[in-house]
């Protein structure tokens, strides 16, 4: 924000001077501990007024004792940011709530790379910029749009379990949910939004999270959604999990191989929609039949899949006949740029780093995530105390190991899917829209998996129309690629705010 454009008046709640200014990891006094402030941007030549209000709300869980109704007992405090303009009629405003994924991820990527009123300026491929980089106002944020509310899930960003409780009774698919549904419901009753159309954005895992809370949310509190908004998704396990007999990963994977060497300009000059309607053609019919065949296929057509696969994937035909037809993810992008002494980024091919030697079968760290966490863990940390005035001493955590191991007991005997849950969510309402966006630099979820999982949602035709995709020359986080922020921005903008 500018300086005349920015205006911060920062009001305490309840509990703002309370254990959280003192840094205790829980409050004592188990009330929310949010802090209220005033903001505006100018956006188009207009300003663009707005309320922040950011700070940890109380989760609580009706406990019973003996068939007898013993109160509700508070859980988890559960970090989160709301961006409301006022004035605006809440029953054709919408309001947004978004989250990222991991597991283990705050909802800062999307908050402050795409969605939110202020952007950290981290820069991009073969231009970051070094500490300690910047905020600016965001030109393009839903805001314009769209009221927003940014959760973080228990054990991520400030949130955290009350004292006595156990952290890992959220740290799984249904106890995540269930509480991130819980503190949606709450938000939207207390700030009377009950009647304002609503949409969920999630991004990674955040698109199972959202698949899962779609159908939660009907069934749960009768709250149904106008649409979903699935950034890099993720809804069957299945399509990308290496190893154990599954072949259906390493064919999902190739189009974006082929992207990432195109790319990195191993695979010559040609358009790169040419490069990949050719890697789709063979991942739809005859890279099947190969990975199929087994110790069956004639060696005559496995020199000739050696030679396909090599050309589609930069990757020798030695390679590929050392790991069996079947390039691993990982393996591919520390494989890719061995030449060059170079590793390749999961979450954005586009992006290469340095490792200790360039005999390892696998990278040590990925360097698209390596060349993004300082930033946004700097401007978030920045942001959150200097502007938005909520004082914490408590490490914010950005992306986090800790709720690991994650639990998907629901899911015991089979692989981690939710297109089923999508799929009732959007019949039982004809109404929700659902918008994919994918990157085809994304090795984390490819888009080739994410057309794949979509294909399969056992909805009616009539339905087919609710689903929309759209694509970006960029990675996991799209926004990163200034081009793809701008693309996006207004795909959101037309799609929520019918702009």
């Amino acid at each position: 924000m500018t300086d005349k454009a920015h205006q911060d008046t920062p009001s305490s709640g309840p509990a703002a001077a309370g254990p959280a200014a003192a840094g205790e990891p829980v409050s004592t006094d188990l009330t929310d501990d949010l802090t209220t402030s005033e903001h505006e941007i100018i956006v188009d030549g207009r300003p663009l007024p707005y309320t922040a209000i950011t700070g940890r709300m109380i989760l609580r869980q009706e406990k019973h004792t003996d068939a007898a109704f013993d109160g509700a007992q508070p859980k988890a405090e559960v970090f989160l940011t709301a961006y409301t303009v006022a004035g605006a009629d809440s029953s054709t405003r919408p309001v947004t709530f978004a989250f990222n994924g991991g597991p283990g991820s705050s909802s800062v990527w999307l908050h402050l790379g795409l969605l939110g009123p202020r952007r950290v300026l981290s820069g991009d491929v073969g231009a970051l910029l070094p500490p300690p980089y910047g905020l600016t106002d965001n030109q393009q944020t839903l805001l314009r749009h769209s009221d927003l509310v940014f959760i973080d899930p228990v054990s991520t960003g400030f949130s955290r379990v009350v004292k006595g409780e156990k952290p890992g009774d959220f740290h799984g698919y249904q106890g995540d949910i269930e509480s991130v549904g819980e503190i949606i419901r709450l938000w939207t009753t207390r700030n009377g939004r009950w009647m304002s159309p609503k949409y969920l954005c999630g991004e990674s895992y955040g698109t199972l999270r959202a698949a899962g809370l779609a159908r939660h949310l009907q069934d749960r509190y009768g709250m149904y959604l106008n649409g979903l908004v699935l950034i890099s998704a993720y809804l069957d396990g299945g399509t990308a999990e290496f190893g154990g007999g599954n072949d259906d990963p390493y064919i999902m994977y190739l189009p974006t191989y082929t992207a990432i060497a195109h790319y990195h300009g191993l695979l010559g000059d040609r358009p790169l929609r040419e490069a990949l309607t050719e890697a789709e053609a063979y991942a739809e019919r005859e890279y099947p039949w190969v990975l199929a065949r087994g110790t069956r296929l004639p060696d005559g057509d496995r020199a000739r899949a050696l030679t396909r696969l090599s050309a589609l994937t930069g990757l020798s035909g030695d390679y590929l006949d050392r790991v069996n037809l079947r390039p691993e993810h990982i393996r591919f992008l520390t494989e890719l740029l061995r030449h060059r002494h170079r590793t390749v980024g999961r979450i954005d091919g586009r992006f290469t780093g340095w490792d200790s030697d360039y005999g390892r079968e696998t990278w040590t760290s990925d360097p698209s995530i390596d060349a993004i966490v300082g930033p946004y863990t700097a401007a978030l940390n920045q942001y959150v105390r200097a502007e938005l005035g909520y004082a914490s001493d408590l490490p914010y955590e950005i992306l986090t190991d800790r709720v690991q191991p994650w639990s998907f007991k629901e899911f015991e005997g089979t692989h981690v899917h939710v297109l089923d849950k999508l799929a009732e969510a959007m019949r039982v309402n004809p109404h929700m829209r659902v918008h994919v966006a994918c990157g085809y630099y994304d090795a984390a979820t490819p888009y080739y998996a994410a057309e794949h999982s979509v294909a399969h949602l056992a909805i009616p035709p009539d339905l087919a129309g609710n689903v929309e995709f759209s694509y970006y020359e960029a990675g996991h986080m799209m926004y990163l690629h200034e081009p793809s922020r701008l693309a996006q921005s207004a795909q959101l903008a037309r799609f929520i705010g019918g702009a």
